[in-house]
């Protein structure tokens, strides 16, 4: 009797201490609503208040708050399947809300979350999350949490919402990628560009052929620095090191399904016909010599490229695709395109055999025929190719998806010719460039300045009729990795550059720069609380 007396004591004791962390003064949400109306009073947020859901559709959401909430109370909430009620985080489809849009009301009342579908009901949370004041992380024992009375109407103004990570350059573990899959999901990111080979690596297990990832996946030493005269001359520096890794079906499926329970489609990148000497070293009869490569060891462009005159080369890059597709359920497949040299075309004769029976005049032509022809291929299966801009150049066909990176030209071109295009051009979304013009103690990067406000001056409609303004799917960030080889210095590099991006592909432009900031302050509390690395300078202006 006296054990039951000093439990139910304890449990009382329990839930009476610890501390109430009142509501914020103000609504911060990044990236910044469509719509808010601030309410009266707030709402209570205790250990004790139940989920309840009324769709199982919306599942993912529920598991996405339940994690936010065990960050503040050390438990999960219970959940109910059950339709809305006071006093408790209600989940519930609403069939007159758009794809990923979402109502989000908060009164002393209830909190009720109304979405057209589960991604909606994801950003939902993220921004309910973002309404928790910054002490509630970390803060010790609390016993509830004040959240303002709010009704936030939002949804995205871009359909696609993307970060590109490049593995091939360095190698990052499935832990690492779920990690960056989490930060999307913060920023309302929905689509992650997933660059998988290029010459410095293969890092996608092919059943049929093997040796992609036992030779191809591997280089024996990579460059320190850069190269000081640019030549890769007898003064470069190498660390000596073997760099490899990649990821089997397994684990590629692991990492798709993680993704979608987050809202976020992956694109696979298969690089053709250029960035190809992981390949040629895993199979030398897909070149135009035959002759057997190194994988290589530094950066910039390689003239080894895949022979296009070979019909063992599209049997070979055929075979590989469709292997991609069954791990990929993207309806978009990117085949790269880009930085793709002909010179090695000019001197072979299967190319020159190719060009002749094609009715070719031109080197670059065949890469046109090459795109095409993969394309037809991907619709087939069902799927639609996207490439960078270089498949401009070659000559492509209007269903193609077009990414635009050198600058918005190519953009603008595709669009005016009718194709679909994600902006992403260097000036505005290359993070791998300096976040400061004072890159005294900042990680080796590939060159430029990219500061957080000319990320966010970016308009990726500029130049475009009313018209041509609907062939822009959205924008996307990259990040090229030939000087970033830990996963601390990826995050570094997207931080906080990746928030003033998503509010672009969100709202369709940016706005008033300073009021971001003060928003982005609220946000920097998440980034603490997750123990994410980012640029500490931009909170000091």
């Amino acid at each position: 009797m006296n054990r039951i007396c000093l439990f139910l004591c304890a449990a009382l004791f329990a839930g009476c201490c610890g501390r109430v962390v009142p509501a914020s003064e103000e609504i911060a949400v990044i990236p910044r609503p469509a719509g808010i109306e601030c309410g009266e009073g707030f709402f209570t947020l205790r250990a004790a208040t139940p989920v309840r859901l009324s769709d199982p559709s919306l599942e993912t959401a529920c598991e996405a708050w339940t994690a936010v909430f065990r960050e503040v109370f050390s438990r999960k909430p219970e959940l109910h399947a059950a339709e809305p009620a006071d006093g408790a985080v209600n989940f519930a489809l609403c069939d007159t809300l758009a794809p990923e849009a979402y109502r989000l009301e908060i009164n002393p009342q209830r909190i009720e979350i109304h979405a057209g579908d589960a991604a909606g009901a994801l950003h939902a949370v993220q921004s309910l999350r973002q309404l928790l004041p910054a002490e509630v992380y970390g803060a010790g024992r609390i016993r509830a949490v004040e959240l303002p009375a709010v009704v936030i109407s939002d949804r995205p103004a871009m359909a696609y919402r993307g970060l590109m990570l490049d593995v091939a350059r360095h190698f990052f573990t499935v832990d690492e990628v779920k990690r960056t899959l989490d930060l999307m999901a913060l920023h309302k990111l929905n689509v992650f560009h997933w660059h998988l080979t290029d010459d410095q690596g293969w890092r996608i297990e092919i059943r049929k052929y093997p040796e992609l990832t036992r030779i191809g996946s591997v280089r024996k030493r990579t460059l320190i620095g850069k190269d000081p005269g640019g030549e890769y001359d007898e003064t470069t520096r190498y660390d000596g090191t073997p760099h490899g890794g990649y990821y089997t079906q397994d684990e590629i499926r692991e990492v798709v399904g993680y993704a979608a329970r987050r809202g976020i489609t992956i694109i696979p990148e298969i690089e053709f016909p250029g960035h190809a000497v992981a390949a040629l070293a895993s199979y030398p009869s897909l070149g135009c010599t035959g002759e057997r490569f190194a994988v290589r060891e530094t950066w910039d462009i390689d003239d080894r490229v895949f022979c296009v005159g070979r019909e063992e080369t599209f049997r070979f890059i055929e075979e590989v695709l469709a292997e991609v597709a069954e791990l990929f359920p993207s309806r978009l497949i990117h085949i790269g395109g880009d930085e793709c040299p002909t010179k090695a075309w000019a001197r072979c004769p299967h190319c020159r055999a190719r060009m002749r029976a094609e009715g070719l005049t031109h080197e670059r032509q065949l890469q046109g025929y090459a795109t095409a022809r993969i394309e037809r291929f991907l619709q087939q299966h069902g799927r639609t190719l996207i490439g960078w801009d270089e498949i401009l150049d070659g000559g492509v066909t209007p269903s193609s998806v077009v990414m635009s990176w050198r600058g918005t030209e190519g953009g603008v071109r595709a669009a005016r010719q009718g194709n679909r295009v994600v902006m992403a051009p260097t000036d505005y979304c290359y993070f791998d460039y300096y976040q400061t013009a004072d890159t005294t103690g900042e990680p080796l990067a590939w060159g430029g300045c990219l500061p957080v406000q000319k990320v966010y001056a970016f308009d990726p409609y500029a130049g475009l009729t009313a018209a041509e303004r609907a062939c822009v799917l959205g924008v996307q960030a990259n990040l090229w990795t030939e000087y970033i080889a830990d996963f601390r210095q990826v995050q570094y590099m997207l931080l906080p550059r990746l928030a003033a991006l998503c509010e672009v592909g969100w709202c369709g432009s940016g706005g008033d720069y300073p009021e971001f900031l003060r928003r982005l302050e609220r946000l920097r509390g998440v980034y603490d609380a997750e123990g994410y690395v980012y640029a500490r300078h931009v909170f000091a202006q």
